[in-house]
């Protein structure tokens, strides 16, 4: 067995694992029979969100009165894991961190609108951020909302967007005046179904993540309330991204850790089974090696997101901390992966193994929530 972190710290409650075990079950029993089915249309049916979020597994760290299960954000982070682990595509985490700027920044009204919607599944998030001219530069962004008597009428274009397809709810970020950097921009919240001048373009073809659909998404002359500005008041946008990022970073930290417990428990039983010259591949001491290096990186990841798990709910999670979880653990993703799937030979490069989907899978990690370049350049300015 792969060595993992005997140190057992406060945030690893009774309560967390029977509510992981819980979630394992549901996951192997309901949703992974589907994954293929998913992967080959390119989205999971919206229905399913419901049948995740009647289990309470969908959003099990918000309040009762918000809709939650009353847990804390380790019932999130566990919830990643296991459908990471079981290659599941429900995007839960670009969901929680939606639900978390409108729980933070959102008022009593937009909470009691949204929230227990979210929670149950009825309503499905997505982030329109990135567009095809701005990325991790926000200052980049160029979608306009222009305030019209009670209404903000919006205007542009978004792509690369995790959910974009079948999300009911999105969190916007327009600008909203033409100011430089945070102070003219600003996050919106759209109820997608029926809106005029809403559009969804292609679901992108991704070389990984097939399940998941990422979408074009247009705004053409797209009038919402103005009552659906985050928190009210404009220009707030750049401090409400950025206040999120230690949390958003390490939902990209324990899928990687989770993903390679996976692929290693994967190969381990793949090079004992398989045989080559008269015995194991497993025989072999250049496996026994590469493997045992593999290993060792997990368990040295391992005890570092446990750990920041632990100051992530005591509050003492810094962003410099957060920007290297996401960047170092993503780094080793792939490069873990990439040694698993060679084991496998040619059977490796073929989709219907796991491996193969786990390795493509990983590539994005290293793009999206800012890239690594981006993370180590912040890492920089902090030394």
């Amino acid at each position: 067995m792969i060595p993992l972190q005997t140190t057992r710290l406060p945030w690893m409650t009774e309560d967390i694992a029977m509510f992981r075990d819980a979630a394992r079950r549901f996951i192997e029993g309901e949703l992974a029979p589907h994954c293929e089915r998913w992967r080959k249309q390119g989205f999971v049916d919206r229905e399913v969100w419901r049948k995740v979020g009647e289990m309470g597994m969908l959003l099990p760290e918000l309040d009762e009165e918000w809709g939650g299960a009353g847990g804390n954000l380790a019932h999130q982070l566990v919830m990643v894991e296991e459908l990471g682990r079981a290659e599941v595509p429900v995007s839960t985490s670009v969901h929680t961190i939606a639900a978390h700027y409108i729980l933070d920044y959102g008022t009593d009204e937009q909470k009691r609108r949204w929230l227990p919607k979210m929670a149950s599944g009825e309503l499905l998030a997505g982030i329109a951020m990135t567009e095809p001219d701005a990325g991790s530069d926000l200052q980049g962004i160029r979608t306009r909302a222009v305030r019209d008597g009670d209404d903000y009428v919006i205007n542009g274009a978004k792509t690369f967007i995790t959910n974009g397809a079948t999300a009911h709810l999105l969190v916007v970020v327009v600008r909203t005046s033409a100011e430089k950097g945070g102070k003219g921009l600003s996050l919106i919240v759209l109820e997608t179904e029926g809106l005029a001048g809403f559009r969804v373009g292609r679901i992108l073809d991704k070389i990984g993540q097939k399940g998941s659909d990422t979408a074009e998404l247009f705004f053409d002359d797209v009038r919402v309330p103005a009552a659906n500005l985050l928190g009210g008041a404009e220009g707030q946008a750049f401090a409400q991204l950025m206040s999120q990022l230690p949390y958003e970073r390490m939902l990209l930290a324990v899928l990687a850790i989770a993903v390679i417990e996976r692929a290693l428990e994967l190969t381990i039983d793949y090079t004992k089974e398989r045989k080559a010259f008269g015995q194991t591949v497993f025989d072999f001491q250049n496996t026994r090696h590469k493997l045992a290096e593999c290993a060792t990186t997990a368990h040295v990841m391992r005890v570092f997101v446990n750990d920041c798990i632990q100051r992530l709910l005591d509050g003492r999670l810094d962003a410099t901390a957060a920007y290297m979880a996401k960047s170092w653990c993503s780094e080793q993703q792939c490069k873990v992966l990439d040694e698993c799937l060679q084991f496998f030979g040619g059977y490796g490069y073929m989709s219907e193994y796991p491996i193969a989907r786990l390795w493509a899978d990983a590539r994005v990690q290293k793009i999206y929530g800012g890239t690594n370049e981006i993370m180590k350049e912040l890492i920089a300015r902090a030394l």
